[in-house]
């Protein structure tokens, strides 16, 4: 008897600590979201007053870090303690969240690929609902100030949707400064300027009075008096050389003309490798983390089952 070994089932130690070790960086990740995101409400006095979540009309970008930091924290937790402490129900749990989370990333990705006109009238309802809200959160501030700035755009399809906010609204009832006029990262930007300037979307929706557009109204004109020449009609000539036209070469000069719906199709458009690429990445490790929690769930039961 002393000279043989019973070989019977056991728990893969390689399956086990790595999957410890994977959950411990993500479950820290949750923490770190989640204090973040905890600091920032502090920080607007959210947490002193809670009623105020649902006073901002747009999108609190705080939230983000909330949902993201809780299930990233939701998920280590299962997958460390789990792994560590040989806890089969713990690691189903993280094998079953995680498949759900696969799901809905899946399903999510289907329904945009076949609603696309309709994700687009959601993206624009979205956008313009923020616009509303430009003024009332500093988060959400930054983060369309970052999204005009990174995608070179302004508003949803138009610097005129900023008409929905109530500080850039053209209204003769708007006595606000900012009239007419669109936020700083709406502008394009100068590469000899190494300080941003706030302002330089005032008046930018304003009808042209600068030198470039006085430019652009006499070269209206001339053109007009080639067409009239050339036996052009007025209506046609009153088409093609509207205040709109002029407008807009005007303001092409100052600000960013495009929305930030066609600019982000445009992106993806020119990233689709790259988003595929990473959407796929994410979903071969999803694949891979509830294999091997079934796996070392799998050696746990067998070494339980041969006691």
């Amino acid at each position: 008897m002393s000279g043989k070994h019973y070989k019977g089932p056991e728990v893969s130690c390689c399956i086990k600590y790595f999957i410890f070790g994977f959950n411990v960086i993500f479950w820290f990740l949750g923490i770190a979201f989640l204090g973040i995101g905890l600091w920032a409400w502090n920080e607007k006095g959210v947490l002193s007053n809670i009623s105020s979540i649902t006073d901002l009309g747009g999108f609190d970008p705080v939230w983000l870090f909330l949902v993201v930091g809780g299930v990233m924290f939701i998920l280590g937790f299962a997958g460390c303690i789990g792994a560590l402490r040989e806890n089969t129900f713990l690691l189903k749990f993280f094998s079953v969240f995680l498949g759900i989370i696969f799901f809905l990333e899946l399903t999510a990705g289907v329904l945009a690929f076949v609603f696309k006109d309709w994700i687009k009238d959601q993206l624009y309802f979205f956008i313009n609902n923020n616009i509303r809200a430009y003024r009332d959160d500093i988060d959400l501030q930054n983060l369309i100030d970052f999204t005009q700035e990174y995608w070179q755009c302004c508003g949803a399809f138009g610097a005129d949707d900023w008409n929905l906010n109530i500080y850039f609204n053209c209204t003769d009832s708007n006595a606000s400064r900012e009239r007419c006029g669109v936020p700083f990262s709406c502008c394009t930007k100068d590469p000899a300027e190494d300080v941003i300037n706030t302002q330089c979307g005032y008046d930018a929706r304003q009808k042209p009075v600068s030198g470039i557009s006085l430019f652009c109204h006499l070269a209206q004109g001339a053109f007009r008096r080639a067409l009239e020449y050339a036996g052009c009609c007025g209506s046609i000539c009153d088409t093609v050389l509207s205040s709109s036209l002029v407008k807009e070469v005007d303001q092409q000069i100052v600000i960013y003309t495009k929305g930030c719906v066609p600019q982000f199709e445009k992106w993806l458009q020119d990233n689709l490798t790259i988003v595929a690429g990473i959407f796929i990445g994410i979903a071969l490790l999803q694949i891979f983390g509830i294999c091997l929690a079934q796996n070392l769930v799998s050696d746990i039961e067998a070494v339980r089952a041969s006691w």
